[in-house]
């Protein structure tokens, strides 16, 4: 099993002058350090205009800074908002390929499409069209990062002409695609697209399991038809985390931010919004109560806590149940609500020291066999993959000069 820390970069009001780039910061030391210890992927969201609940509204500069502080953690979009309203295709595949090469390789492009209106809204985004709008923008990024020249494309949300985007990635033919899943269907359109699966939503194992099961069998079938020009067969999970030695100060310190990241969701989705003046941190702490000392003791003679939030045994037997889901990867959603970056560093070192090695050891084993199994169906996916194809030199057409050449007569010139 690999592992991911997750940032959706949130920050509770009131805010006070330079919490925007003490969050910065503390969220780039934390992937250093993840980076150090071992982790496999450090995944960046984009949002926009979502105040507390995210302030990412640009991962391409956040994951870039990050590629220069670390050396082997893999960098995902996770995700780039690929709708052409939020990004122009060929701008999307000029950043993902300059990402992979200044990273060495190391770029993760997960694709998504935005849930609120304050986002879609912002960008003049029908929510109704915003998933074909995300995959018919997302072929054609995978097709400029490796055709020369790309061809040029007239479809039904975006057209351009022909052009050759450059760079080109480092990874070939691009870096891995994955798409965001919040539910059974989307986990069906990332199978039926090839793509891994960002399943941000927080499951038990037998509905993880469950969509497991659902995401292969697609893989297997005549039904997965790659989007890209490669199939990213794996399966990503969300997963909170708060670790300590003592399970009640583990949830002290991590059970509220987790709390709040679930609230501020359903409230940008199902609540009207002022924009700049609504209090979601406010709102959140009136509604919950005592609720951290509540759950503590709910958690007292229990077996283990199943959360992610817990001791390093709980964590463990977590990891386990996901594991045996046929779960690929868990993601770490420690930088939440108000959780404190002593406390998440901390919890990092911890599970490092005492969780990781016995399940990232098994991984490349488990990769390899898997890898061998799904072989020929990845093949017979790519077969049924209507190609982009390149143009003949004769057929690439001349892009004029916006200024016509003026013959000049050297004798009148001399006049």
């Amino acid at each position: 099993m690999r592992f991911g820390v997750f940032y959706e970069l949130q920050l509770p009001k009131p805010w006070k002058e330079g919490d925007e780039h003490r969050l910065f910061q503390e969220a780039l030391e934390q992937v250093v350090l993840a980076d150090r210890l071992g982790f496999d992927y450090a995944w960046e969201v984009e949002h926009h205009f979502l105040d507390e609940y995210s302030h990412s509204s640009a991962p391409e500069v956040f994951l870039a800074c990050a590629a220069g502080r670390t050396e082997r953690i893999r960098l995902g979009h996770g995700i780039r908002q690929v709708i052409p309203q939020y990004n122009h295709p060929a701008r999307t595949a000029e950043g993902i390929a300059t990402l992979d090469l200044v990273s060495n390789g190391r770029v993760e492009f997960g694709i998504g499409e935005g849930a609120t209106r304050l986002e879609l809204g912002g960008f003049g985004i029908p929510a109704k069209e915003k998933r074909a709008m995300s995959l018919e923008a997302a072929e054609q990024i995978a097709n400029m990062m490796i055709l020369d020249p790309y061809p040029g494309f007239e479809g039904q949300y975006f057209s351009m002409p022909c052009r050759n985007v450059l760079p080109k990635p480092l990874q070939k033919p691009h870096p891995p695609m994955w798409i965001a899943c919040t539910n059974r269907d989307t986990i069906r359109v990332a199978a039926r697209n090839g793509l891994g699966a960002l399943a941000f939503s927080f499951l038990n194992p037998e509905e993880a399991e469950s969509w497991s099961n659902i995401y292969y069998d697609i893989i297997r079938s005549e039904e997965c038809v790659p989007i890209g020009h490669s199939v990213n067969a794996n399966i990503a999970m969300v997963s909170n985390f708060s670790l300590h030695h003592d399970r009640a100060e583990a949830i002290r310190r991590g059970h509220e931010g987790f709390e709040f990241f679930n609230y501020a969701l359903r409230a940008l989705v199902t609540q009207d919004t002022t924009p700049g003046r609504t209090q979601l941190w406010d709102e959140f702490q009136k509604s919950r109560g005592n609720r951290t000392e509540e759950v503590i003791e709910a958690s007292r003679g229990a077996g283990y806590s199943a959360t992610g939030i817990g001791t390093p045994d709980d964590m463990r037997a977590h990891l386990a149940n996901f594991r045996d889901a046929g779960v690929d990867q868990i993601i770490f959603m420690q930088q939440s609500g108000r959780n404190r970056h002593e406390h998440i560093c901390e919890a990092l070192q911890l599970f490092a020291d005492e969780v990781m090695e016995p399940f990232a050891g098994e991984c490349e084993s488990r990769e390899r066999a898997k890898a061998q199994e799904l072989a020929p169906y990845i093949e017979a996916a790519l077969a049924r993959k209507q190609v982009m194809q390149p143009l003949d030199d004769a057929d690439i057409p001349v892009v004029r000069a916006s200024v016509k050449r003026v013959e000049v007569n050297r004798d009148s010139a001399r006049s």
